[in-house]
């Protein structure tokens, strides 16, 4: 786990929890469907926000960080936290309320 950026002195919770993992994460997502001309515009759009130094600066104020990348990159990330956390709910035997 990387230190945030906003409290750089802070250590990480798995410095004293050996393995711990937790965080949470906001990405954008379209249809399956959707044309691949559209999908590369929102792409090239939210990672030239995300490179603004007004907005990096305003996630590091908000204890966020910006990760810019690929669509494919992103369905991977995706498909990866939902493996892992299925995992956890399954080992948990959570049930939807």
């Amino acid at each position: 786990m990387t230190r945030s950026e906003l409290l750089p002195d802070v250590p990480t919770v798995n410095t004293i929890v050996p393995d711990f993992e937790a965080s949470q994460w906001i990405g954008i997502g379209a249809p399956a469907n959707t044309p691949v001309a559209i999908i590369k515009r929102l792409n090239g759009e939210a990672n030239a926000s995300l490179a603004d130094a007004k907005i990096k600066a305003r996630l590091i104020d908000l204890g966020g960080t910006a990760f810019p990348g690929a669509p494919s990159e992103f369905g991977s990330f995706v498909a990866a936290e939902t493996a892992k956390w299925g995992k956890v709910v399954k080992f948990a035997n959570l049930k939807p309320e």
